[in-house]
């Protein structure tokens, strides 16, 4: 298979990244977590304003019309920065799922040209999560009623914060009524839908904690760079120099599984859930490895509040529950792999 990107996604993922590194930056990250919303609105318009918002939506409404594998990078990025933003359910999770239901619903076109235009943020309450990301800010909520779709204005429902480990995460309960005006979608075509945003939604979280694991690592090999011990810096001993090679590895390997996951699903091959759960088992390892490597390599200052890699590790040891946890991915590919007809090797590979 062919993992190549074309010139066009990796000018588009370099753009990106120059972008977050001048507006994301730990500091300004520090700033926004510590006002009462705990999100920018000029950095949600300036994302959009770089056409982050509308990378899903399709050419007609206003987008760029692009798919997974599109996403497989991008979201790589988001996460080597940390952005303080639900950015990614908006634009991607909710594009997915508004995209199912625009033959039948004329609200659902209407979204997703507000969202093209970064006017709209949008929250997703899927079943598989307990709380709703950004709910306390969103326009509007795509939520999960016994399989039903409803769209809901944010200003029909109750809010209540929930504190996380991350503080750059907005977690929210939300409290709402169902009714037959808010229902978009009923439960037999919704159960599709909402399964595929399962997948979409583990994936956007597997394309992150990649990028969280890369960031852990540079901070890593800097701090052990700069850091000295009997005259030489620590980076010099063999003992850190595996534990940063380790965590190198583990990357390396994760990265084709993100890869190929995010091609299964943007050709909607019959295996996709598959290899979405593998995608995000294989990066919630790297991130775990490099989170505790990188404490390991920083000593006692990991944990330091003053210390960036404390930002890095929380919201990957977050994400790492969210979009299903371990326990549901594992449990995912299991059945597959235990099966009595299970295809396994390179010669089924694409056809799983």
């Amino acid at each position: 298979m062919d993992f190549t990107f074309s010139e066009q996604q990796l000018a588009f993922r370099d753009a990106t990244s120059r972008f977050l590194m001048t507006e994301a930056a730990p500091e300004m990250l520090r700033e926004i977590w510590e006002t009462d919303v705990g999100r920018s609105p000029q950095l949600r318009a300036k994302l959009a304003a770089q056409g982050l918002t509308s990378l899903s939506v399709a050419e007609i409404q206003g987008g760029f019309g692009g798919d997974d594998v599109d996403w497989s990078l991008i979201t790589q990025e988001l996460g080597y920065y940390c952005i303080p933003d639900s950015l990614a359910d908006t634009a991607y999770v909710a594009v997915g799922l508004l995209a199912g239901l625009e033959s039948l619903t004329p609200l659902a076109g209407e979204l997703l040209r507000n969202i093209a235009s970064g006017s709209m943020r949008i929250a997703v309450g899927h079943p598989v999560n307990a709380l709703v990301a950004d709910a306390h800010l969103a326009d509007m909520l795509l939520l999960c009623h016994q399989g039903e779709v409803h769209v809901v204005p944010r200003a029909s429902i109750e809010v209540e914060l929930n504190p996380s480990i991350d503080q750059s995460r907005r977690l929210c309960q939300v409290t709402w009524t169902p009714t037959a005006r808010t229902r978009v979608a009923d439960a037999e075509l919704g159960r599709g839908l909402w399964a595929e945003a399962l997948d979409r939604g583990a994936l956007c979280v597997a394309g992150q904690l990649i990028g969280l694991a890369q960031r852990m690592l540079d901070l890593s090999v800097d701090y052990a760079a700069q850091r000295k011990q009997f005259g030489r810096p620590i980076g010099a001993f063999q003992a850190i120099k595996h534990h940063l090679a380790d965590v190198v590895t583990k990357i390396e390997f994760a990265k084709p599984v993100l890869y190929m996951a995010a091609h299964a699903m943007a050709r909607k091959r019959s295996g996709r859930s598959l290899r979405v759960s593998h995608a995000k088992l294989a990066c919630a390892d790297a991130a775990w490895l490099a989170a505790r490597h990188g404490l390991q390599v920083h000593g006692a200052m990991g944990y330091a509040w003053e210390t960036d890699l404390q930002m890095f590790m929380k919201r990957a040891w977050a994400l790492d529950a969210s979009w299903g946890d371990r326990s549901l991915h594992k449990a995912r590919v299991a059945d597959f792999v235990l099966c009595n007809f299970a295809r396994l090797g390179p010669g089924d590979v694409d056809d799983v």
